[in-house]
């Protein structure tokens, strides 16, 4: 279970927000130190510029008071600039040096990014200037608080950055170890494995689709395993007439008559019967592969279709009624269309009343042509109507019908394979069966 869940999707998922998470701490510090070094040169330069216009204001009161530079007080200016944390000297309007204050202060009285320097106003005139030269930027321990902050930062993004893993980890690779695991039992046989995964998005789709996908299997596993029984049935009954008839016939026991070879003959041609429908269903599956596309009148297929079926239809007493309107083309191979159409007539022969009517309808509607073949039937009842393109199912009405339920299976493999569709309803008024199919461009 732990492997399932911390598997090496999540390790990828960790590694991946890990990455994320320290890629933003390292982008946001190097913006933070910019943005802060910035912000204290320029908090510093105007605490200078501050200093220096109060150390030259009392530069210019001493000098005021003295009426001169000779026996000037520049003591206060002095105190000012110590506590400013400089160098002060002061210089006269000619560039002459009065005088130089400051513990510790560099004696190199040059220009540079530590020198502030301004001008010394009295009187309304310009009697010299004061520069102050400071020490150190102060800058570093607001440096160490940044630091400070930003590894908090650091800290708090990696904390997230697992808490969000372990989030999405839950999220995302536990349904999907449940998806695998589904997919090994259902592998290995067992057609009742299923994910049973609820998850939001296309992750909860796929569960869905991959629930769906094996409820189709098994479905149709067990459709094949209801087929082969049946199949099985449906052969015993006149093998074993057969068989007994054959036995009669060898041990002299029933004479050679027609009436016997009548009966015999019957059941060879049931058998015959059932091995066409299945060998008709088989070939069916595969006629996409096979085939042979041209345009078609799908009027003239209908036409040829009833013709071949008239006696049948008659016989069990339907009357045949067509509605076919000209000039419905569609790209189609008309031998399998036919084949189609003639299981849908077939399927009203077997089952509608006698008396009934048949109409074989041709139309377009809009892009597609429609084939609409209705029987005034006794219809197929609602619970029963998804289930009549199956294969081998037969409804409850159906239950005494010569037939193994195959015919209308074939048909819809036939028209699945033209990329059409085949529908079947049913009310007060008979069934009626419809199969769409894309007309050609050009009609």
């Amino acid at each position: 279970m732990i492997r399932d869940r911390f598997g090496p999707l999540s390790t990828r998922l960790l590694a991946a927000f890990l990455v994320v998470a320290l890629s933003s701490v390292v982008v946001l510090t190097g913006g933070a130190l910019w943005g802060t070094g910035r912000g204290l040169e320029a908090a510093e330069t105007a605490a200078r510029r501050q200093a220096a216009d109060r150390v030259a204001a009392a530069v210019a009161a001493a000098y005021t008071a003295a009426g001169g530079w000779g026996g000037v007080n520049l003591a206060a200016a002095a105190d000012l600039a110590t506590g400013a944390g400089a160098r002060l000297v002061v210089r006269t309007a000619d560039g002459v040096t009065v005088s130089g204050h400051g513990r510790g202060m560099p004696m190199n009285t040059g220009t540079g990014a530590g020198r502030v320097e301004t001008r010394v106003v009295a009187g309304g005139a310009v009697v010299g200037s004061v520069l102050l030269a400071f020490g150190s930027p102060s800058d570093p321990a607001a440096r160490d608080v940044a630091w400070g902050w930003i590894l908090l930062a650091a800290g708090v993004a990696l904390v997230v950055a697992g808490l969000a893993t372990w989030f999405v980890g839950r999220r995302i690779v536990v349904p999907l170890a449940r998806l695998t695991r589904a997919a090994r039992r259902i592998s290995a046989g067992d057609r009742s494995a299923r994910a049973g995964v609820h998850a939001p998005g296309e992750l909860g789709e796929l569960a869905t689709a991959f629930d769906h996908m094996a409820e189709e299997v098994a479905r149709a596993e067990r459709t094949r395993r209801d087929l082969t029984g049946d199949v099985a049935h449906e052969l015993r009954t006149p093998l074993a007439a057969l068989q007994a008839g054959l036995e009669e016939l060898r041990d002299g026991l029933a004479e050679p008559d027609a009436a016997r070879l009548s009966a015999l003959h019957d059941q060879a041609q049931r058998l015959g019967r059932i091995v066409r429908d299945l060998a008709e269903l088989a070939e069916a599956e595969s006629a996409a592969l096979s085939l042979q596309w041209r345009e078609t009148d799908l009027a003239e297929v209908a036409r040829t279709a009833v013709r071949a079926h008239d006696a049948h239809l008659r016989a069990a007493g339907l009357e045949v009624v067509t509605e076919l309107e000209p000039g419905v083309v569609v790209r189609a191979d008309p031998d399998r269309l036919h084949q189609a159409l003639g299981n849908l007539l077939s399927n009203c022969a077997r089952h509608a009343r006698r008396g009934a009517r048949v109409t074989v309808r041709v139309r377009r509607a809009g892009e597609t042509a429609l084939v609409e073949v209705h029987d005034t039937g006794p219809g197929i009842p609602a619970e029963e109507l998804g289930h009549v393109f199956e294969r081998r199912w037969r409804g409850d009405s159906a239950r005494g019908t010569a037939g193994t339920g195959i015919g209308l299976a074939v048909v819809k493999e036939l028209v699945t394979a033209h990329g059409g569709t085949v529908t079947a309803t049913s009310g007060g008024d008979g069934t009626l069966f419809t199969i769409t199919l894309p007309r050609s461009p050009a009609r």
